[in-house]
This record gives structure tokens, sequence and C-alpha cells, in this order.
């Protein structure tokens, strides 16, 4: 992970996808400079995520090969997910329902960590008025 105060770049699989897809964009752009950079981060379940759509091994292992070049943190654990548990709660008290139980836990993990999310992901603009997650724009 980054050093101490040091920001990194966690880019959720809806931003690879798009990458490896081909996507030109301003979130593509932010990936590819950070790529360059060496400061992007991810963990376990974006990874998953990310690769399991591959329908051709060649574009599976190169997608595979890049993902494996970047920082990586693993997110499981007990504490993690009882904040994650705790964040979705504070969520729905405000109206707001989550649906993917993995995005709560991937937003818990930036605000934990102190790293910003870059994501296409509408779910997390709650998340990050209400919970304070950190977003690359």
């Amino acid at each position: 992970m980054g050093q101490k105060g040091y920001q990194m770049i966690v880019p959720d699989s809806s931003v690879w996808i798009e990458y490896f897809n081909g996507g030109q964009s301003s979130r593509t752009g932010i990936l590819t400079q950070g790529l360059l950079d060496r400061d992007i981060a991810t963990t376990d379940i974006i990874i998953l995520e990310s690769l399991q759509g591959f329908r051709s091994d060649k574009g599976y292992k190169e997608a595979a090969k890049t993902m494996d070049s970047v920082r990586y943190s693993e997110f499981w654990g007990k504490q993690r997910m009882i904040q994650a548990a705790a964040n979705y709660r504070l969520l729905r008290r405000k109206g707001i329902t989550i649906r993917r139980a993995n995005d709560i836990i991937i937003a818990t993990f930036c605000i934990e960590t102190g790293h910003s999310l870059l994501h296409n992901d509408h779910d997390f603009d709650p998340m990050e008025q209400y919970l304070g997650l950190k977003v690359v724009r």
C-alpha cells in the first residue's frame, strides 16, 4: 500500500472493464496515468469482478498480468465486514439501498485505508456523500 500520507487510487471494476474493452474516457485516462505513475491499488473482489467476464484466454491473460502488476491488498476480514454492514445500515436509515454488497465492501475498504475510488457507478455517490468516501474524478 502507499506510504503514510500517500494516497493510492483504487479503480472499481467498472473502470477496469471499460479500460480492458478499450474505452476512452477521463476515467480510463486517469487509470492509464496511474499505471504509469504506479499510483494504482487493487483488491481481491475487484480483480474477480474485472476478470470474470473475459471470453478469450488471450484477453484474460493480458488483463490478469496488468492487474497483477499493481499494488494489492486483501480486504476481507471480520472487522471490515462489520464496518461494511454498519455503513450499509447507516445508508438504509437514510432511505438509500445499495444494490450490491461488493460496492459497500469496496467503499469501506477505501474509506478505512484513505485511498480514493475511481468509478463509473452511481451506487457509490451516496457513499461519498454520507460516508466520506474519497472519489477521483
